[in-house]
């Protein structure tokens, strides 16, 4: 929250592709001292168009190439009128690599992504409509996309987030790190740079949006299913619920029998999606 947050830059690279619908570019903008790649996907015809910046889950930056994730979501939304930008985020791609990333509980990512957001709305690029903007992310980046609407109020319009990971810090790590053989070493790190979420709470509670969801003021939309197998529903029904303790426009919708990734209910949710854009994101 008190990160001095100036992103910039948003730079067309290349075109990447081009179908009937949009043009496909590769794109790097500024967060920081970082130089952040991504791509941007451009409706055709006559701008400027609302834009969306994407938010991926976690994908081993070892095998990582540029905008590979959401790629479902990236198409659908091109195609139904909205400017594309999904950011690549620190160490993946060609982005600047940032060391010390994962020991800070990746809050960079959570910078590159609301830089993002700032590019846009810095931005000269005459198909961008940079009064109207939202958020997208699904999983680790749901998680980001929360972490933004509590770091920085009034940032965008509004914002979706699918299956996403706890609002809890405490519980992330416990998940996906201390429970991880592979990460014992991380693990141990954090623990000693700020104490165990048993021992040290107050930190923990410090770094989660759960904390902050009174600073919110974007309606949000959370997608989440009951058959999901790596973020547990009952994360969403928290936060949701602790949102609208504190008198916030949050809609968690349910998917019976839908997994982590979401399968046939998926197209159902994206209508809901551009729907809920639609509504928030207005002249």
């Amino acid at each position: 929250m008190g990160a001095e947050l100036d992103g910039g830059d948003l730079r067309i690279v290349r075109v990447l592709s081009r179908t009937s619908a949009y043009t496909r570019h590769a794109v790097t903008y500024r967060s920081g001292r970082l130089t952040i790649s991504g791509v941007m996907n451009v409706p055709s015809g006559r701008g400027p168009f609302p834009v969306l910046v994407l938010a991926h889950g976690y994908i081993d930056p070892e095998v990582y190439t540029s905008g590979r994730g959401l790629a479902r979501e990236q198409d659908y939304l091109a195609r139904r009128g909205y400017v594309v930008l999904h950011t690549d985020y620190r160490n993946h791609a060609q982005s600047d690599d940032d060391p010390g990333n994962d020991l800070r509980l990746r809050q960079g990512y959570v910078e590159d992504v609301a830089n993002a957001v700032l590019a846009v709305k810095a931005s000269t690029l005459p198909a961008l409509d940079r009064d109207r903007v939202g958020l997208l992310g699904r999983s680790m980046g749901g998680g980001l996309v929360l972490d933004v609407l509590t770091v920085r109020p009034g940032l965008v319009d509004a914002a979706v987030a699918y299956a996403p990971v706890s609002s809890r810090a405490q519980d992330n790590f416990e998940r996906w790190v201390r429970g991880r053989p592979e990460n014992r070493s991380l693990s141990e790190a954090i623990v000693a740079a700020y104490g165990a979420p048993e021992s040290a709470p107050a930190f923990w509670d410090a770094v989660s949006s759960r904390t902050y969801v009174d600073r919110i003021t974007e309606p949000l939309l959370v997608h989440h299913g009951t058959a999901d197998e790596s973020c547990p529903i009952e994360w969403s029904r928290q936060t949701v619920d602790a949102l609208r303790r504190a008198g916030k426009d949050a809609t968690l919708l349910t998917y019976p029998g839908e997994p982590h990734a979401f399968g046939s209910a998926w197209p159902s949710s994206m209508a809901r999606t551009v729907a809920f854009f639609r509504q928030h994101l207005t002249a």
